[in-house]
């Protein structure tokens, strides 16, 4: 036979064989980032400020010479250092990746395998669904109660269940859950809880410390929000030593390139910016939450660096596309059995300002 001649089991176009739990998934879908134009980007809970003065210049040198010739540290450890003296834990209990998105995907890939199940509330951050049925593994949603707390059933025992990510703060609503019941959860789960905080530096408390009064507690952060480096990808876990060692065999040799390590280091080394940084979203994000209520929206009261808002009597998604015609995006988001609203990320002053007034002239229109 030719070996230049097809067989008939030859891949011969059209939808390649990919695994079938890979054909069936329903992919992630990011909020809108568009490319060109003028826009007020309320839409994707980036920081509104720049990052801290001293990232730039990490990153010239950092870029300077040969070093990007070389391949990056593999386990960025001028980062760990720098991250532990601020954090005050120990730099082998950390782990590096691309964005905390990475820092997930090393965590479901190392816990979870074919036909097992992640335990996730609902509603939250959709990625966790996508990251498991990549894995080809099952998603057991909890859903939230109407204030915003979790049932024992997520503590729940259930056969094949290998990891619980809950994220606190909660997207979309903002709502935070307590430091004692995440405990409580932690110590009654028959396997790993991540506590997603990606937006925690918003919040008046955060859950670092549990890693070290349960040895089954991973916190995951993002330097996306609260760092202003959405556009550079940088995030890091904290856990166990003995856990880091299992996810560091599963994490791809140079996941954070030397840029990426150079600019988180000098962020999270400027603790001073990160006050004053943090002092400016939460003062707007409170005027936020006042003028939406004052516009009739039931808001819920965040914890993050975005607001969740219904409103009784207008249309959720016909605001948002209202908004998007004069050129601002905000983020509407409907779940299947719960219902539809709005997230509106905290933007500048100005920004603010003229999202409330575009906001007031589409509901006197609606």
């Amino acid at each position: 036979m030719d070996p230049n001649t097809p067989s008939a089991a030859a891949f011969s176009g059209g939808t390649p064989p990919v695994r079938p739990d890979i054909a069936a998934l329903a992919p992630y879908v990011p909020g809108e980032q568009p490319q060109g134009g003028r826009w007020i980007k309320l839409n994707t809970n980036e920081n509104p400020y720049p990052p801290p003065a001293a990232v730039g210049d990490a990153i010239r040198d950092a870029a300077s010479g040969r070093n990007l010739a070389k391949y990056p540290d593999p386990l960025a450890t001028s980062f760990r250092k720098q991250a532990g003296e601020t954090l005050g834990i120990d730099p082998d209990w950390i782990l590096c990746g691309n964005g905390s998105d990475d820092v997930l995907t090393i965590l479901v890939r190392t816990f979870l395998g074919q036909g097992e199940s992640l335990r996730m509330p609902y509603p939250s951050y959709i990625l966790y669904r996508t990251l498991a049925g990549i894995q080809g593994a099952r998603c057991h949603e909890v859903t939230f109660e109407t204030d915003w707390s979790l049932s024992p059933l997520f503590t729940a025992a259930r056969s094949g269940l290998r990891l619980a990510i809950i994220p606190n703060p909660n997207s979309p609503s903002g709502t935070l859950l307590s430091k004692e019941w995440l405990l409580e959860a932690a110590q009654q789960l028959p396997c790993p809880l991540v506590i997603d905080e990606a937006y925690v530096d918003f919040a008046e408390t955060n859950c670092l410390d549990l890693v070290a009064a349960c040895e089954n507690v991973i916190i995951t952060r993002s330097f996306s929000k609260s760092y202003a480096l959405a556009g550079l990808r940088f995030g890091f876990a904290v856990a166990r030593p003995q856990i880091i060692e299992q996810l560091t065999k599963v994490k791809d040799s140079y996941n954070c390139d030397t840029l990426s390590i150079a600019a988180a280091t000098a962020a999270i080394a400027d603790t001073a910016w990160l006050a004053r940084t943090r002092s400016l979203v939460i003062a707007t994000r409170t005027r936020l939450e006042a003028s939406l209520a004052a516009m009739g929206f039931s808001v819920q009261p965040s914890q993050a660096n975005f607001v969740w808002c219904t409103h009784p009597d207008k249309n959720h998604r016909a605001i948002y596309e209202a908004l998007k015609q004069q050129g601002i995006l905000i983020r509407w988001m409907n779940y299947p059995g719960w219902g539809d609203g709005l997230r509106v990320s905290v933007g500048t002053e100005e920004e603010t300002d003229a999202f409330l007034a575009a906001l007031a002239s589409i509901l006197e229109q609606l």
